[in-house]
């Protein structure tokens, strides 16, 4: 065999050789492409939340050990009355996931939504100034002309709730004011706007040093329930369907279930 026929097929094999090695190149490339990022790698993706006022302190952590958990994402929360957040939602206003405090709320918004996952449960308690002054004892007290009680409108999940078991045990209460969300009641008897009012338990909870909390029995209270649905308008689906799944984990129920929430 010539020299030069030995350098012609030596030269060949160099070649096909880098071609494989371009071809293998390209191949981890698209898979990079396809996936947005090397293998495995989650896509990042920033989510916004609309969530029932109620859920503000418990969101907050699960918010940040959601983040820590899926580096990439970033959630952004907007916490107000369920009234306004559906309100929100039917004109349009852009966002990934909604949660309500109660199935009625998120029923409005229906074709709007997925379907709805109940991520937890609360109970009312009657909130007072710390210390009780008013020796607040049971929810008949309430009617009690002389003491200042805000609740939440009657539109309000919260307010909903109230009227629904102050109409149970036949007790009239004229509040002072109604409030467009439970925090808003919190916050009245906080600052000593008022001497009591009807609020979530977790509500009372996350106070306890402003306010005191008088137990209402199971028989005489109701139950709230919390549903969590993606948007259809969303723009990250995958990611807001991804983060409604999360909450009913065993990790965000045990945020949940520490922050006074009950199972759903």
């Amino acid at each position: 065999m010539s020299l030069s026929s030995t350098r012609r097929r030596a030269a060949a094999a160099a070649l096909a050789a880098a071609l494989l090695v371009t071809l293998a190149a390209c191949g981890d490339a698209d898979a990079e492409k396809d996936t947005g990022g090397p293998a495995g790698a989650a896509s990042e993706a920033d989510l916004t939340v609309l969530a029932a006022a109620s859920l503000t302190d418990v969101f907050r952590t699960a918010g940040a050990a959601y983040e820590k958990a899926h580096p990439g994402t970033r959630i952004t929360f907007s916490f107000a009355g369920s009234q306004e957040l559906v309100a929100q939602v039917s004109q349009g206003a852009p966002a990934d996931v909604l949660v309500t405090a109660d199935t009625r709320s998120m029923d409005k918004v229906r074709a709007d939504a997925g379907t709805p996952t109940v991520i937890a449960k609360n109970r009312l308690v009657i909130a007072t100034g710390k210390g009780n002054p008013h020796k607040v004892d049971e929810l008949k007290d309430l009617a009690d002309t002389g003491l200042k009680v805000v609740l939440a409108a009657p539109e309000v999940p919260a307010g909903k709730y109230s009227r629904q078991i102050l109409d149970a045990q036949r007790i009239t209460v004229q509040p002072v004011s109604q409030e467009p969300s439970v925090r808003a009641v919190l916050s009245k008897v906080e600052l000593g706007e008022a001497d009591a009012g009807l609020v979530y338990k977790t509500d009372a909870d996350s106070a306890k040093d402003k306010v005191d909390a008088v137990r209402i029995p199971d028989a005489q209270n109701a139950v709230a329930e919390y549903p969590a649905a993606t948007l259809k308008d969303s723009k990250n689906a995958e990611a807001a369907a991804a983060f409604v799944a999360w909450l009913s984990s065993a990790q965000g129920q045990r945020i949940l279930l520490d922050a006074g929430f009950q199972k759903p």
